[in-house]
């Protein structure tokens, strides 16, 4: 498992990835996990950084969804989601993590296989 704390609204969260991940996100929303992340990272990567490009391409409902099964994977005391995202003082505090996201994501992502020579 791979993690990475972020420090949002002066509070750390820790989120969390591995093999399991995709699977428990489709056990919990009925949804791929892969597919999902990967229209975020057309975004991300469309947006180059630009948070106001991000802001406006985001889908939101999708990236708090994914955040916040990363978060639960770390910790199992997070709270149900929306409760979870209640505990945010602004309304797009939880996107400032999205670097963190995109970046554990990509990292869970590589292999560690060599491949064979023929």
């Amino acid at each position: 498992m791979i993690t990475k704390t972020e420090t949002i609204e002066g509070k750390e969260y820790t989120f969390a990835s591995s093999a399991l991940l995709p699977k428990l996100y489709r056990v919990k929303f009925g949804r791929d996990m892969i597919a999902d992340v990967t229209k975020l990272k057309k975004v991300y990567q469309t947006a180059d950084g630009d948070e106001e490009k991000i802001i406006e391409s985001l889908d939101y409902g999708t990236f708090e969804r994914i955040a916040w099964m990363m978060a639960k994977h770390a910790d199992k005391d997070i709270p149900e989601l929306d409760d979870w995202l209640m505990g945010f003082d602004s309304a797009f505090a939880i996107y400032t993590a999205m670097p963190t996201i995109m970046e554990l994501w990509t990292r869970e992502q590589k292999t560690t296989s060599i491949p064979r020579k023929k």
